[in-house]
Parts: structure tokens; C-alpha cells; sequence
């Protein structure tokens, strides 16, 4: 009887959830939305995080593309949604993520096996829009904008467009969509950045430091003396992008008061409509690359705010925002509440970041599971939404996880995810804890969203021992994910968001 009234309540004037549900730390009873968690919500959101990072870097809200109160989604909280995607696009997409990370640390030569089964797709992604799902997103304003007096004369500098773009730590080169290309004078749309409308847009020269510096990867051909930059996806070319090559002014934020900075990032000339392929999803102009590489804003801002950023992406139906943070104290172990384990770099792709998984432990049980399985070690990726584990690793887990909940329906597994529960009826649902233990000791609870998606276990499988693992943002929501790049470690934060 005593979660009879809470519960009541609950159905009685509605459930909003918070960072940390009572009940987390010792029964771990999760209360769990039956409905899809990509279902549109009408409720009404706070627009502000409540929390602020404990830093003194710059930062800026952070939300969950598709979530009450992205920016991205609509204009306004309460803007009428659109028809979310299905389970099975964000699975393929999701998994033409993981293949790409697989094939680039494979063609590097870092002695990391790639499964011939993640060979050519058999299925590419066809002319259809590349919905980014909830993948994190958050506004920057780029640019300055040329304004002529009322007699046509003295010309002023004000401030440039907000654009909303994707926060991405598994790539270097930060790009948004031009309008509708960088000569481009006749532009009507204020919403669109045009490089031609900006006073302190320059596009760089081919001959140019900076454009050396994108290497062979990233460096495109040399037009009319402007460097061209791309950005392959072997796995999907429609993910490609590829322009001009160019710097302006970057704010983090849309009031540019907070402080602007030169910013050096592609121009992409796709002129694809919504619909086509190669467009986002007509809601976000470009990436925010946060990746190792020498172009990333990470790299590029190292003498600014020093080499560390953080984020916290907020669970998949809250009503506040989470946050982006540039710079700060950077060092985790300073700050309190932070378990912290060391940051590990590929010596050839120095674009990811990767953590040494040691072991899982569910219910406060450890895994049998030998660390030599997780040798290969997991990327941190920001945009992968599905935690890949060896083999070994998840048949283990998902042996602990079903016998703990051999007392619900089994349901029919959702594309790559085995392991799915049919709640209909269910009054309570009472969800496993599940931990991730890194080196160094730093073990890291994972939220109760982090579990279950879509009703089913939110892990799945690489087809081989010897291929890294990748943590996804499914687990690492709600947590500050804090990367000190410079000192070489990095801390979660339970309970950020």
C-alpha cells in the first residue's frame, strides 16, 4: 500500500520526471512509460536548465533534438510536432554510425579488427530525410550581420544568425549549411547563415595554414584559390559534406555579448531540400565537432578555454534542458560528485576518445566476465544512441538482466535489441540496476532511461570481442560527461541533468 498513493497521484495529475526519481538509490522501482520514448510531447517545458554547471567556462543549453523543448523541433514548446521516426530508421542509422567508427579505426592500422560482416551495406540509406533522432543538439549564433544606414551609407556590424547544429565527439571538421552557397547575395531567409551577409566571413586560402591542417582525410580540391573541405561517411555518403572551407565569428550562445571568438568550420554547398538525400532534417544547419583533431572547436579554442568541455544530456521526456559547457575547470577529480577514469586516444585516429571498460555489475552483482574481453577498450560517442559491447560481454549481461525479469511478458525483438518486454497491464515495473566499471575505479550507475528503450535492454552486440565498444548517449544521459582532453581523463556526474 505505501506506493499505492504516490502512484495515484502520478495518474491522477501527471508524471514528469526528474534527475534523480526517489527510490533510485536503494529499491531501484522504476515507474516506465509504456509509450515510445520518441513520442512527441504536448506538455509544456521550463526552457531554462535548473542545474548549473559547477564550471567557469561558457556554456549553453543543451537538448535532446526531438525533445519538448528543442529548438530544432519547433519554434516553440507547445508548436504542434511532427510524426516521429520510427525505432527501425534509428536503429539502421544508428548502426551505420557504429560502422563507420568500426571502419575508420580499422583502415587506421591500430591493430582493431572490424567484422566482415560490416562490409558495404547492402541496404544504403536511400533519398530520404537523415533524421537526427535525439541526438544533442544546441544553438550558436555565427556570423555578423552587414547593417547599412537609412541613407545608404556608413555600414555597422551587428550580430549573426542562431543556428542549431549537433554536438558530435566522434568527428573533427564543424560545418553548417550555407544559404544557399557561399556567392550567394540574394538571400531572404534570415534563418540561414550566409557567409556573403556576413562582415567577417573569410573564406581561406588554399595555400593557407589552416587549410594544410585538414589533411588528407578532410582536404578537398582547391577552387578559385578557396580551400575545399569534406567530410566522408564511407557508411552512408549521404551523411557526406563537403564546401568551402572558410572562419567567422562563433558566440555560444545567441546573445554574442557572452563573447565571440574566430571560428574556423566548413560551409557546406548542398542545396538538398527536405526530403531529398543528404538533407538533416530541414531543423538543424550543420555539426559542432568536438572530436581530437586539430579542427575540432575543442582544438581550436585550446588557448581560450583550455583543452576540456562537458555535457549533460537531459533523459528523453524531461522538460528542462540540460547543458554544453566549453572550458572550466577541466580536471574532474577538483570537483566533487565525479568518478573519474583515464581518457585513452588512438595514436593514428586521434579524433575519438575512449575509456577502458573493466566490468558490469548488475544489481550490485559483478558480471563473470574477464577484463581481457574488454581489451579493446569504448569510444565515448555523443551521437550514438545504442552502447555497443563485446559479444562475450553482452550475452553475459543480457543472461543476468533476463533473469531478473523472468516475471514480465517477453516481447519480439526491436531490430538489433533481443531483449524486449511486452508492460501492457503492468501496475509497476521494477528495473535492474546496471553499473559500468572503469579503470581506475571509477564506477559509474547508470539512470534508469539508460536501461530500458523502447521497452527492450538498451545494449546490443558487436559481432567480435576484438572491436572497441561504444558508449552511447542512451547510457550517459543524465550524467555530466566531463572530457579533461589536456590532463587525459575523464568524469561522470550522476544526476546532472
Amino acid at each position: 500500500m505505501v506506493v499505492v498513493l504516490p502512484l495515484l497521484l502520478i495518474l491522477l495529475f501527471g508524471y514528469c520526471p526528474t534527475s534523480r526519481a526517489a527510490g533510485d538509490e536503494h529499491g531501484f522501482i522504476g515507474i516506465v512509460d509504456m509509450q515510445s520514448s520518441l513520442k512527441p510531447q504536448a506538455a509544456a517545458c521550463s526552457g531554462q536548465s535548473t542545474v548549473i554547471p559547477p564550471h567557469k567556462g561558457t556554456w549553453v543549453p543543451l537538448y535532446r533534438h526531438l525533445g519538448p523543448c528543442s529548438p530544432a523541433a519547433a519554434s516553440t514548446c507547445a508548436a504542434k510536432a511532427r510524426p516521429p521516426p520510427s525505432l527501425a530508421d534509428l536503429l539502421r542509422q544508428d548502426q551505420l554510425r557504429v560502422d563507420h567508427i568500426h571502419r575508420r579505426l580499422s583502415s587506421s592500422s591500430e591493430g582493431v579488427r572490424v567484422s566482415k560482416q560490416a562490409g558495404p551495406v547492402k541496404e544504403p540509406v536511400r533519398s530520404e530525410v537523415i533524421h537526427l533522432h535525439n541526438q544533442p543538439v544546441i544553438q550558436v549564433t555565427i556570423g555578423s550581420e552587414r547593417k547599412t544606414s537609412a541613407g545608404g551609407g556608413q555600414q555597422s556590424q551587428a550580430a549573426g544568425v542562431v543556428q542549431t547544429v549537433v554536438l558530435d565527439t566522434a568527428s573533427d571538421v564543424p560545418w553548417v549549411q550555407c544559404h544557399p552557397s557561399a556567392s550567394a547575395t540574394d538571400i531572404t531567409s534570415s534563418s540561414s547563415y550566409n557567409p556573403a551577409r556576413s562582415a567577417t566571413y573569410t573564406a581561406l586560402a588554399c595555400n593557407s595554414a589552416a587549410c594544410a591542417e585538414l589533411g588528407r582525410l578532410y582536404r578537398g580540391a582547391c577552387v578559385n584559390n578557396h580551400c575545399q573541405y569534406r567530410v566522408p561517411s564511407p557508411s552512408s555518403p549521404s551523411l557526406s559534406s563537403s564546401g568551402t572551407y572558410g572562419s567567422d565569428l562563433l558566440a555560444l550562445a545567441a546573445d554574442p555579448a557572452n563573447g565571440a571568438l574566430s571560428f574556423k568550420f566548413g560551409c557546406s554547398h548542398a542545396e538538398a531540400k527536405q526530403g531529398e538525400e543528404g538533407s538533416l532534417d530541414n531543423a538543424t544547419a550543420g555539426v559542432m565537432a568536438l572530436g581530437g583533431g586539430p579542427e575540432s572547436l575543442v582544438s581550436q579554442t585550446a588557448a581560450t578555454y583550455g583543452s576540456a568541455f562537458s555535457y549533460c544530456i537531459p533523459a528523453t521526456e524531461s522538460r528542462q534542458p540540460g547543458f554544453f559547457v566549453l572550458g572550466g575547470s577541466g580536471d574532474p577529480s577538483a570537483g566533487a560528485g565525479y568518478v573519474v577514469t583515464p581518457l585513452l586516444r588512438y595514436a593514428r585516429v586521434p579524433t575519438f576518445y575512449r575509456v577502458r571498460l573493466l566490468a558490469i555489475a548488475v544489481d550490485g552483482q559483478q558480471l563473470n566476465v574477464t577484463p581481457s574481453v574488454f581489451a579493446a577498450g569504448s569510444v565515448l560517442d555523443s551521437r550514438t544512441a545504442i552502447t555497443r559491447l563485446p559479444p562475450t560481454a553482452y550475452q553475459t549481461l543480457r543472461q543476468a538482466f533476463r533473469s531478473r525479469m523472468a516475471m514480465y511478458r517477453e516481447a519480439p525483438p526491436q531490430g538489433n535489441l533481443d531483449t524486449c518486454y511486452d508492460f501492457t497491464g503492468a501496475f509497476l515495473v521494477m528495473v535492474p540496476r546496471i553499473a559500468l566499471l572503469f579503470d581506475g575505479n571509477a564506477v559509474v550507475a547508470l539512470d534508469r532511461q539508460g536501461i530500458l528503450f523502447h521497452d527492450c535492454l538498451a545494449f546490443t552486440s558487436n559481432s567480435d570481442d576484438r572491436m572497441p565498444g561504444i558508449l552511447g548517449n542512451v547510457q550517459q544521459q543524465t550524467m555530466e560527461v566531463l572530457y579533461n582532453v589536456g590532463g587525459g581523463s575523464v568524469g561522470f556526474r550522476r544526476g546532472a541533468c
